[in-house]
């Protein structure tokens, strides 16, 4: 059993408050962006356009994830709409932000010439590494706790800024269970980054890993139900099985389409 009584506002600075989930996700991209560069530049892509293809994919990103949180919440921001654009409190999406990010990022690469699939797969590492970071805002605020608990096991939040349903009661880390899934994903993409050779495999099989845990964990949490029993997450976590799987049969028909061509040549 574990007790959060942390304020989620870590500092006020007149009317601008910094909190602990901004900085959170403010360093989660920042080390993604680190990487995903290093990454990059190791696979022969320039860093100037690939800082230039990042801050496409950040604002994409957080454009992608606050829209998809607000649509999964509607009632709510309709009856409060001054409450749509208060990021600072809580509330995005990462499928949201992985939708936006990788259309914004993958329009700017492809009207620039750039190759889509070697950078996504530079990108893969650092972004599902930026993710785990990003959910320690999450433990603060707890605006992505789990159902409730008999007491013998989750988180107890007792600050009334906490984004809970109620105050003292336990629910299930949903958060950490995501974060503990991303550190995993990343240490085998991490390790399997110079041993795949296919451009676009790697990138695949971190979407596809991604969604398979979204689509478990899910079940955990208490957000609203669409259809079937199932919640927005798992809906999205579908189509995004559906694309990873997408995206690496057409990574491999480009690999048979160039094969012929190098024998004839």
């Amino acid at each position: 059993m574990f007790t959060v009584s942390i304020d989620p506002i870590l500092l006020h600075l007149g009317p601008f408050a910094l909190s602990w989930y901004g900085l959170a996700i403010a360093t989660g991209i920042l080390v993604g962006g680190w990487l995903t560069t290093r990454e990059a530049q190791r696979r022969g892509l320039a860093a100037e356009r690939v800082w230039d293809a990042m801050t496409w994919i950040v604002v994409g990103g957080l454009v992608g994830a606050r829209l998809l949180f607000v649509l999964d919440r509607w009632p709510f921001f309709a009856a409060n709409p001054a409450e749509i654009l208060a990021v600072q409190n809580g509330g995005i999406s990462i499928m949201g932000a992985i939708l936006g990010g990788g259309l914004a990022g993958g329009l700017f690469l492809w009207r620039h010439g750039l190759p889509i699939r070697r950078f996504f797969d530079a990108a893969a590492p650092g972004l599902v590494l930026g993710q785990a970071i990003g959910r320690f805002g999450c433990l603060v605020t707890g605006d992505t706790v789990g159902k409730a608990t008999d007491g013998s096991w989750g988180i107890i939040y007792t600050n009334p800024g906490a984004r809970v349903p109620q105050l003292g009661v336990a629910y299930q880390p949903s958060f950490m269970y995501e974060q503990i899934w991303d550190v995993l994903i990343f240490i085998l993409l991490w390790s399997l980054r110079g041993r795949v050779k296919t451009d676009g495999y790697l990138f695949a099989l971190y979407l596809g890993l991604y969604a398979a845990g979204k689509f478990t964990i899910t079940f955990t949490r208490i957000d609203p139900v669409w259809l079937w029993g199932l919640q927005q997450s798992h809906f999205v976590a579908i189509g995004l099985g559906l694309v990873a799987a997408a995206w690496a049969w057409a990574s491999s028909r480009r690999i048979q389409e160039r094969v012929p061509q190098l024998r004839r040549a």
